[in-house]
């Protein structure tokens, strides 16, 4: 499949978006990994799969889907004759224990999903393994109890660092080596348990020194009294790490033993979690299965873009072998562009497994290319205009395109002269159904409505506009060609039915009454309100610099920051103009009379000041304000408020 038209469709972004529900990094990674299919076996299969899961996920979301990277390279681990290590088998349990869980969970779902729920019971039984690895690791650990043999060498060592501590202790607490220890503290040095002796004492405690503190001031002897004892230690632990390692390997051999149906386990897991990825996304987006169908028929019932989700103006289309080209046309931002995308997105969801957001009774074909030229395609690195770099992937399509394939152009023959646009865009259209493609076009050409209703094969559509509300709806409509909308709203806008018809000649070269569209009132209306308009004109014309003079009055407001023009000097308005045109500012800390004609606007007060501000701060005095305030609250005898000016 074309890579361009991936990108272009959004595809790669929907793989994000599934892959976004997936549990483990394999499984994510095999979504973004996806591509269109072209064996429709396959893909009803695939299809019928994720219908199973999606009915699943509505009765029960949680699946037990376990993480099986780490378990592969455990296994190539073991190959090389190394062992699997205790915390490594603590995984491999784990994993166990989901696949016995997704056994179960799967039990009672052979109604609603008899194929899915079979692949879990193609797992093996593992029970037995998964019983004897939980026996010998525990907290990922080997378990004392993994072997007589352990559990006896365990025993011997408890009983061996109990008679080594009470030992050491005697020598701690012995009257004749007190003088000499740092502290009364038993000390383990690197599994050797030491006392923390003064250096000037050093040979008056017989043993080896095994460790100095970093002052050097500290040495760490074993006494020669606990020699002995720590060297049966030490042979015990030897005995300890030769029976776990023992264990170890006979456990790893066990494991070596399930390879194969860990290695279909893990295929197992793996597939579900794919599977029920792309089912949750598809429950989330209202998605059905659709019926797939090698004659390149496309029927869509109520289809939805799945990036708009419940924003979408369900949108119905349909073509099949005898009428395989759509010729849209429509209104700029009345939906053309999205409908391409919808039905381009949609086919190759179907061929990838993925259910479409649309009713079930949808019908989708299976294509063997898919292409698009959609967009701005402007190449400045190559020096490509819009329509040339356009041109460059029409000619590409050309070449490669034939009755396999499915070609989503929008606006084709645009960016260049109107007229040899028109022209390249029919021949082009002629190309591309006599080599059997299956393709829609959006257009703004006149002249290709009409050669699309003359054409055999090509069918019309528009993109609905409500002159009501003169707003697009998103609905498309089979087999209407979009009307002049520019006339149809000018019209519904009051402009007088003549001119209509005028442009109209300049457009088509033909005549056209527009004037059924007014009653003989309307007429009226529409030329008193001529007559109304063209009075106020004159009018304005003649109050045109009173009223620039009003203007400018009515621009200046408390709290705008104004410049003095004479001076340059920043002003803050107090007193906006009275009816001489002169305002009271405040600058530099005083109140000044001002035309407003020697002030301009710098700032408005509302980008200064919120709604509700006290301007008494900027203009009153101190004393002012705390009069204000007092008798805001109360009556006060002989307080009285003067207003400054």
């Amino acid at each position: 499949m074309n890579e361009q038209t991936l990108h272009a469709l959004g595809f790669y972004e929907l793989l994000a978006d599934i892959a976004a529900y997936a549990r483990t990094e394999t499984g994510k990674q095999a979504i973004l990994d996806m591509r269109p299919l072209y064996e429709q076996n396959r893909i009803a299969q695939q299809l019928n799969e994720t219908r199973e899961a999606m009915a699943i996920v509505a009765r029960s979301s949680s699946v037990p889907i376990h993480s099986a990277n780490e378990l592969e390279s455990y296994l190539q681990q073991a190959h090389k004759g190394l062992y699997i290590r205790a915390d490594q088998l603590a995984h491999v349990i784990s994993f166990l224990d989901h696949c016995r869980k997704l056994k179960r969970f799967m039990k009672d779902k052979h109604a609603i999903a008899p194929i899915v729920s079979a692949y879990a019971f193609s797992i093996g039984d593992l029970h037995a393994l998964e019983e004897r690895l939980g026996a010998c690791i525990r907290l990922g650990q080997v378990d004392d109890h993994a072997s007589s043999d352990l559990a006896y060498v365990r025993r011997q060592l408890q009983i061996i660092q109990t008679k080594l501590k009470d030992k050491a202790q005697q020598l701690v607490n012995n009257k004749r080596y007190a003088p000499y220890l740092q502290d009364k503290t038993i000390v383990d040095r690197g599994g050797k348990l030491a006392l923390a002796v003064k250096k000037e004492f050093r040979t008056k405690v017989e043993g080896t020194v095994i460790d100095q503190s970093s002052s050097g001031a500290t040495l760490f002897i074993e006494p020669t009294a606990l020699g002995d004892i720590q060297e049966e230690r030490a042979l015990l632990q030897i005995a300890e790490e030769a029976e776990v390692e023992r264990i170890l390997y006979e456990l790893t051999e066990m494991v070596l033993n399930h390879e194969t149906e860990i290695h279909i386990a893990i295929e197992t897991m793996h597939h579900y979690d794919v599977l029920f990825a792309k089912a949750k996304y598809c429950a989330s987006i209202d998605a059905a299965v659709p019926t797939l169908n090698e004659e390149y028929r496309i029927d869509l019932r109520n289809a939805r873009h799945p990036k708009l989700g419940s924003k979408a103006v369900p949108l119905s289309i349909k073509v099949d072998e005898h009428e395989r080209a759509l010729v849209i046309t429509g209104p700029n931002t009345g939906g053309k562009t999205v409908t391409l995308k919808t039905v381009g997105l949609l086919t190759l969801m179907a061929q990838s497994g993925v259910p479409i957001p649309a009713e079930p009774e949808s019908s989708i074909a299976i294509f063997r290319q898919v292409f698009v030229d959609i967009g701005d395609g402007q190449s400045i690195a190559d020096n490509l205009s819009t329509f040339s770099s356009r041109m460059v992937n029409i000619i590409s399509i050309l070449r490669q395109a034939n009755d396999q394939s499915l070609i989503l152009i929008d606006e084709l023959g645009s960016g260049t002269d109107p007229g040899e646009g028109m022209a390249l865009a029919t021949v082009i259209l002629e190309q591309l159904f006599q080599k059997g493609a299956t393709l829609m076009a959006t257009t703004h050409y006149s002249e290709i409505k009409q050669f699309a209703t003359k054409t055999p094969g090509f069918v019309n559509a528009a993109m609905e506009f409500d002159l009501a509300t003169l707003a697009p709806t998103y609905r498309l409509i089979i087999g209407e060609s979009g009307k002049s909308q520019a006339f149809d709203i000018a019209i519904k806008l009051g402009l007088h039915p003549k001119m209509v018809e005028r442009a109209h000649m300049l457009t088509y070269q033909t005549e056209r009454s527009y004037s059924a569209a007014f009653s003989d009132e309307q007429l009226k209306q529409a030329a008193y309100q001529k007559q109304i308009v063209a009075n106020k004109y004159a009018r304005a014309r003649k109050k045109a610099p009173q009223k620039a003079d009003q203007d400018k009055l009515a621009s200046f407001r408390q709290g705008d920051a104004v410049t003095v023009m004479a001076t340059g000097e920043h002003a803050i308005v107090y007193k906006g103009p009275d009816k001489n045109g002169n305002c009271v500012v405040q600058l530099k800390g005083e109140k000044q009379v001002l035309n407003h004609k020697r002030l301009k606007l710098a700032i408005p007060a509302t980008e200064l000041y919120p709604p509700d501000y006290d301007f008494d701060i900027l203009f009153k005095s101190k004393e002012y304000r705390e009069t204000k305030k007092q008798l805001t609250k109360k009556h006060v005898d002989g307080l009285t408020l003067e207003e400054e000016d």
